[in-house]
């Protein structure tokens, strides 16, 4: 049996639905408030829908009884770094102690590209599950913080429980209705775009696939304590997947492109004046942070 952490949100839903259809009986850990009635598997024979705050330890062993094989998912991708942090990291620590209390050994950890130390790539590189860790965490945002230290935790319940651990790295995760991605630029509804760069290769991969990847590794012996990035085959340039979404979108918005070289050179130079002159007390929006730059718009391979 599977318990699956984060069940009812974009990917955990499509997971869900993956495990059950290759024969899994899945415990769906959802968040307490969650309306079951909405969830695409309710009434399914062979998924138990688990109400339960990860953030609070208390019930989380009872709530794995009965799981061979945990895939954890949930994590907070916005709110003030508390909201994340308790989302991401404290559920996370909460989430291995159960494990480790009820003598649950494998793990499919879900972890991101976010993790990646992409100022120390050079143009044109070629991510990989090898590539450099960042190493600055402070310069980058708050999820790419939490998610750094989530996977660390990850190791080390490896390393001090014998957890037969598989990190899964997807890149960017797109669907149905789920089409923006944040690496395309800035926009304000649909009247307005700023996209910055045009020949980046987008790391993406359809949640469908992403899915079937995650529910291959639960018994795969040959992912127990590997490390393994996610991406679909023939990805698109910023601009072929702008042109179309573009012809998606219900209005044409006014569209600004910024070019990634200039867009990095406009970037160090606000940087370096905040730094220099304002001694980094200067508030900037974070295209305008070099780390959180090269890691949303700088032209990589994948």
């Amino acid at each position: 049996m599977l318990a699956i952490t984060g069940a009812s949100g974009f990917l955990g839903r499509y997971v869900v639905v993956e495990a059950l259809r290759r024969g899994y009986s899945v415990l769906t850990l959802v968040r307490p408030t969650t309306d079951e009635t909405r969830l695409p598997w309710y009434g399914h024979p062979a998924a138990k829908v688990v109400p339960v705050d990860l953030r609070e330890p208390a019930s989380i062993a009872a709530a794995l009884q009965g799981a061979d094989a945990v895939i954890h998912l949930a994590a907070a991708k916005e709110g003030d770094y508390a909201t994340q942090y308790a989302s991401t990291v404290t559920a996370t620590e909460n989430l291995l102690q159960a494990m480790a209390s009820t003598h649950i050994s494998r793990l499919i950890a879900i972890s991101t590209f976010s993790v990646f130390d992409y100022q120390a790539l050079s143009i044109g590189a070629t991510v990989t599950e090898t590539s450099p860790i960042e190493r600055q965490p402070a310069a980058r945002d708050i999820y790419a913080q939490t998610k750094l230290v989530q996977e660390s935790l990850f190791r080390q319940f490896a390393q001090t429980q014998a957890g037969e651990v598989t990190i899964l790295r997807p890149g960017m995760v797109y669907g149905r209705n789920y089409l923006w991605n944040a690496s395309l630029g800035a926009r304000k509804g649909d009247r307005f775009w700023l996209r910055i760069g045009t020949d980046a290769q987008m790391p993406l991969t359809y949640v469908e696939n992403c899915a079937s990847a995650i529910v291959n590794a639960v018994h795969s012996p040959e992912a127990v304590g590997a490390t393994l990035n996610i991406v679909d085959d023939d990805l698109p340039t910023q601009t072929t997947y702008a042109n179309k979404l573009l012809t998606r979108m219900p209005s044409h918005p006014w569209v600004v492109t910024l070019r990634w070289g200039t867009m990095n050179w406009l970037a160090q130079t606000i940087w370096q004046i905040n730094q220099g002159i304002f001694k980094g007390k200067l508030k900037v929006p974070g295209i305008f942070v070099p780390a959180r730059l090269h890691a949303r718009f700088k032209p990589l391979r994948y």
